[in-house]
């Protein structure tokens, strides 16, 4: 893997590349789908980033679309770095991409809630709330694919070696060393 410096940009880059898949799978999944529900776009994302820049937001529901698809695709983009630093340190898989799921989804509801655009998910129409996890789900598993596989031609992260020292699940393993932790 290299330094944790090299580790770093490749993790940037690699997780940027991998959200822009990830939003526009997602995105791609959503036209179809409201295609076959009617259902409208959402201005959230818009009004959400309008009350945290301070930029003035238009009465009634539009929001302007260029600020709509800022708020959607800079979201999805900027999250996936996080899904490749998991990635590169060795959180790969189904399980990681359903942890991000997660991620992606607190993500908008902080953004949201914290803004007044936004209500917990909780107090949703049930339609609703699936169908937003459904979309965020095909984010996080879409980031999480592409994240994983090019995190992989680096070989194993910190993590997964850790894990095969002693393979099983077994107590008592103690950290890889340090020199050992970052890569040969």
């Amino acid at each position: 893997m290299g330094t944790r410096g090299g580790m770093s940009k490749r993790a940037l880059w690699q997780g940027l590349a991998a959200g822009a898949v990830g939003v526009a799978v997602m995105t791609l999944g959503e036209k179809a789908e409201q295609r076959l529900t009617g259902r409208p776009d959402s201005h959230v994302p818009a009004r959400t980033l309008e009350r945290l820049t301070g930029l003035p937001e238009r009465p009634g529901g539009r929001q302007p679309r260029a600020v709509n698809w800022a708020m959607h695709y800079g979201q999805g983009v900027l999250l996936g770095v996080l899904r490749s630093v998991m990635a590169h340190a060795g959180l790969r898989g189904p399980v990681a991409s359903a942890k991000f799921t997660v991620v992606r989804l607190t993500n908008d509801q902080i953004l949201e809630n914290a803004t007044g655009v936004g209500a917990p998910p909780q107090t949703w129409p049930r339609a609703e709330l699936a169908v937003d996890l459904l979309h965020k789900a095909v984010y996080a598993f879409t980031t999480g694919a592409v994240a994983d596989a090019l995190a992989a031609r680096s070989g194993p992260g910190p993590g997964q070696r850790h894990a095969a020292a002693e393979p099983g699940r077994r107590t008592g393993v103690g950290p890889l060393p340090r020199r050992e932790a970052y890569g040969r």
